[in-house]
């Protein structure tokens, strides 16, 4: 089956790094359709860097429209899939021939590029206001977070606390001394295996406690810990049983999900053994849509 024109019906649901970079790659070979709640793309590895220099965030943060000049763009949330549609919110029944499915972590950002360049205003004027800060999670952005504060505005007390033995645990030790010391030297408090309890400070106090009962001042709290994958919608649709224990989809060597001929996923919700950062996204995208291409052309899939 194809659409006018001749050309298949690929639809992509989710428009971050993945999502985004495929769709506009196959966006002239195809009968594309995006699905995103939001109108925008967001450069994710620029998202600490807007927090403390807004005027960034403009150049980071692209309307999908910008660089989606020949595929439809659906501004709603997906809900169900079956053999050959997709359900979104609003009532939408998209049909599909080749669906690709990169929706990445939950993250409840604004549905508008300006309501999100206004949200990294507001954030940025919480840190410039703040005296001292708290970081929680010592992970990759925790730990990027930590720097850029402290590159930026190094007047200010910087707390940076993880539950972990060391920080940036899944990168290796090397990276997790380097970064110790680097934020050490720029007199950031780091304090290692312990938790804040967030509930226990109350309106107008400036005092977290931590789980092994230490109090840290601070006039604000920034959270920086994992957030969860954006599949639990799929354990209601065909592909439920194509997840595994940790709510990734299960895929092949072509990054088609086991099973299916015609679904592929990409990005953060793959089950590859692998860190899940932006540059391998961008790689997984670049697979898919070859793929895509020759399967298109009815070549053998690589």
């Amino acid at each position: 089956m194809e659409s006018e024109g001749g050309r298949r019906r690929v639809v992509v649901i989710g428009g971050g790094i993945a999502g985004s970079l495929l769709a506009k790659t196959i966006q002239f070979d195809a009968d594309l359709t995006l699905i995103d709640p939001k109108e925008y793309l967001e450069l994710t590895w620029a998202n600490l860097r807007n927090m403390v220099e807004p005027s960034f965030a403009d150049r980071s943060v692209i309307n999908h429209r910008d660089y989606l000049t020949n595929g439809h763009i659906v501004k709603s949330a997906a809900i169900n899939i079956t053999d050959t549609d997709v359900l979104t919110a609003d009532g939408c029944h998209i049909v599909y021939e080749y669906l690709v499915l990169a929706t990445g972590h939950t993250d409840p950002v604004p549905i508008t590029k300006v309501e999100r360049l206004y949200q990294y205003d507001a954030e940025n004027q919480k840190i410039q206001s703040a005296q001292s800060i708290l970081i929680v999670g010592g992970g990759p952005s925790g730990v990027e977070l930590a720097g850029e504060i402290a590159s930026a505005f190094p007047g200010k007390k910087v707390t940076l606390v993880h539950k972990g033995p060391r920080l940036l645990e899944f990168i290796g030790t090397k990276a997790s001394d380097k970064s110790l010391g680097w934020l050490r030297s720029r007199k950031v408090k780091v304090k290692l295996e312990q938790a804040v309890d967030l509930s226990s400070t109350s309106v107008g106090s400036q005092v977290y406690r931590t789980s092994t009962g230490e109090s840290i001042k601070a006039d604000c709290h920034l959270i920086c810990v994992a957030k969860p994958l954006a599949t639990a919608w799929l354990s209601e649709t065909i592909l439920k049983t194509n997840l595994d224990k940790n709510g990734r989809l299960m895929v092949d060597e072509y990054l088609r999900i086991k099973g299916r001929s015609n679904i592929f996923t990409i990005g953060d919700i793959t089950d590859i053994p692998e860190l899940k950062q932006g540059y391998l996204a961008h790689r997984h995208a670049l697979v898919v849509a070859k793929n895509l291409k020759l399967l298109m052309e009815e070549k053998k899939a690589k």
